[in-house]
């Protein structure tokens, strides 16, 4: 089996980034000069996967229109021989490249967001992105898990150290080494207190599921905050079929907190090739 699809759930609210996220998908914030959903897209196609599902909300058509054509912009540049703007254009979505659009009616959580693309993923193994954990790995996080899948067979899950403190805000899970980079999972639960927690390893929002994954999903009640989680129907799974933790090597910002995408922005503007340089040499007046 091989994993040619890969799920981004697109349809929260972003509340923790209003006001600015009142009238634009947080997806859609720029890190530097890239919206995250497009980082993940790339990460995704880097591993190989061409098919796109983004489970989508309302008011989110910002999405969409991005990896669109967008024929008067296009032909703005055309006709300013802008021939290089309109190559970067261009290269936001691949001639090879195919997205597809689902709505989520109800933000009922994670797992439902997952499930909502099963008509789409049907028998095949998938990934899922979320896009507000921007992973940044070379090669790609989601390509050393593509990788890994291809030798395993089996579900995959990212993993990193968190804090203990910070168990409240990750599925943890704990397992059996298999070498120093997988782990054989027996355990995981949704978001457990520090004193509860089995480990302090939490999941990071990249997976590779397999299809069995929406049986268990579709029969799980609601679990923490109300919602339906993915972590609890992987935790279903692992009494089917055999689930897996990856210490990926790479650097994961959570640009799902404030601080995480002024980090993410920083080091990125550092590392830009064009960029990089002058806002280095700008860093340093600044009177920190």
């Amino acid at each position: 089996m091989r994993v040619n699809k890969a799920v981004f759930p697109v349809a929260g609210l972003g509340t923790r980034f209003l006001p600015a996220t009142k009238a634009n998908p947080k997806e859609m914030l720029p890190v530097v000069d890239k919206p995250l959903i497009q980082y993940a897209v790339e990460e995704a196609y880097s591993a190989g996967i061409k098919q796109m599902i983004f489970v989508n909300g309302r008011n989110k058509r910002a999405i969409p229109d991005h990896f669109d054509t967008a024929y008067e912009l296009e032909s703005e540049l055309e006709a300013g021989n802008k021939r290089e703007l309109l190559e970067l254009v261009h290269s936001i979505k691949p001639d090879d490249m195919e997205c597809i659009y689902i709505r989520q009616p109800k933000a009922l959580g994670l797992g439902h967001a997952v499930l909502c693309a099963q008509s789409v993923v049907v028998n095949e193994p998938f990934a899922v992105l979320l896009a507000d954990d921007l992973m940044v790995g070379e090669p790609s996080i989601m390509k050393q898990m593509v990788d890994q899948f291809a030798e395993w067979q089996a579900s995959i899950l990212a993993v990193q150290e968190v804090p203990a403190e910070h168990t409240r805000r990750y599925g943890i899970c704990a397992g059996t080494p298999i070498n120093d980079r997988l782990m054989d999972l027996t355990h995981i639960v949704e978001k457990p207190l520090p004193e509860n927690a089995p480990s302090r390893l939490g999941v990071a929002g990249r997976y590779i599921l397999t299809p069995g994954i929406f049986r268990e999903i579709a029969n799980l009640p609601r679990g923490v905050g109300g919602e339906i989680q993915l972590t609890d129907g992987i935790a279903a799974l692992m009494r089917r079929e055999k689930v897996f933790a990856y210490r990926y090597e790479g650097r994961r910002y959570d640009c799902g907190s404030k601080e995480g995408f002024l980090e993410a922005n920083v080091e990125l503007a550092l590392a830009h090739p064009q960029l990089g340089p002058g806002f280095r040499d700008f860093l340093k007046t600044l009177d920190l």
